[in-house]
């Protein structure tokens, strides 16, 4: 049988990639680019319609903006398919914001880091205001959404920002980093023996061949966090790492400056402004490989005990292959703010 072409990137209405040139971003340690694309996705008539609400959608880990705009030739994107809800109706309209926030390192986490740069006013000031000033968006009516890294980011700024995103949802975002990267720095111990336990050799052979094999990812994922989190630009590589490089110990001082970026450490002072929000859910595959579900059961623990109105939802899948997952929660979101 004959599989028909699809043209990936045709929308019933159409995404745009304007360049901002950032004010905010100044390359940081690793010498990132300052102009960036905003990609925008426009629902149908939007330019004659009355003003939207908007949806950031931040990227997990290693993950950019591309991610939601169609790549595979047998799947539908995220996009494309809250493109396709929204032409039969069945989706709320809005439009779609999908920030550049992508770093040699692989992410940024959407927080401001001396080692990578201020990605956290990038997309809470400058990117907003980009928007709002071409676009018909419907002024503080907006959301953000995300998936991992993504997620947390969502769940953070939220926590943070309630009166630039007044929505949140996270899938699959993290949380309870005493869990997570309990499993995480073990692995990345591992993946440095191979480059005689030096950060910086490992650096310089993925910045040469970007590809991640084994325990790689781990690597990488523990210096990104560590750029992230821990930040010192006194030191060698432009941040500390949370363990000892001998048998893995965690230096005490530095792993607390992760955990203030905790949502499960951070919600009890950010009570208040969740309390302010119109829409907070939360979603998490039971078969997550992160073991994110656990860290997520305690945070709805601790939201219903604070008494902060929240969605929390649980699923059958695991951690990946999750994308349609994404436009009933923009839809969620868009009805959640109009």
């Amino acid at each position: 049988m004959q599989v028909p072409a699809r043209d990936s990137l045709a929308f019933e209405g159409r995404v745009e990639l304007p360049v901002l040139q950032s004010k905010l971003l100044d390359g940081g340690r690793y010498g990132d680019p300052t102009q960036r694309h905003v990609a925008v996705y426009l629902p149908p008539g939007a330019q004659e319609s009355a003003p939207l609400p908007t949806i950031y959608l931040l990227p997990g880990f290693t993950g950019n903006y591309t991610n939601y705009l169609e790549t595979h030739p047998w799947k539908e994107g995220v996009v494309k398919c809250y493109d396709r809800g929204v032409a039969r109706g069945e989706y709320a309209p809005a439009i779609l914001v999908m920030p550049d926030c992508f770093t040699k390192l692989g992410g940024s986490q959407f927080v401001n880091s001396s080692c990578l740069g201020r990605y956290e006013d990038y997309v809470t000031q400058e990117v907003p205001a980009f928007v709002d000033e071409r676009y018909p968006t419907l002024g503080a009516s907006r959301g953000v959404c995300g998936k991992s890294s993504g997620g947390f980011g969502a769940m953070r700024l939220a926590m943070r920002f309630p009166e630039i995103f007044p929505a949140a949802g996270s899938i699959s975002g993290d949380v309870n980093f005493d869990q997570g990267y309990g499993v995480e720095f073990p692995a990345a111990l591992r993946g440095l023996v191979a480059h005689d336990m030096d950060p910086q050799k490992f650096l310089d052979g993925f910045f040469q061949e970007p590809t991640l094999k084994g325990d790689d990812h781990a690597v990488l994922n523990t210096l990104a966090m560590a750029a992230c989190y821990s930040p010192n630009p006194d030191a060698p590589l432009g941040f500390d790492l949370p363990f000892e490089m001998r048998a893995g110990k965690r230096i005490e001082a530095v792993w607390q400056r992760w955990l203030a970026f905790d949502p499960l450490q951070m919600v009890e002072a950010a009570a208040e402004n969740l309390k302010r929000m119109k829409l907070l859910h939360l979603e998490c595959g039971m078969l997550d490989q992160f073991h994110l579900q656990w860290g997520l059961r305690r945070l709805a623990d601790k939201l219903t005990d604070l008494g902060v109105p929240h969605d929390h939802i649980e699923h059958a899948g695991s951690h990946f292959d999750i994308n349609d997952r994404y436009p009933p929660l923009i839809d969620k979101l868009a009805r959640a703010l109009v």
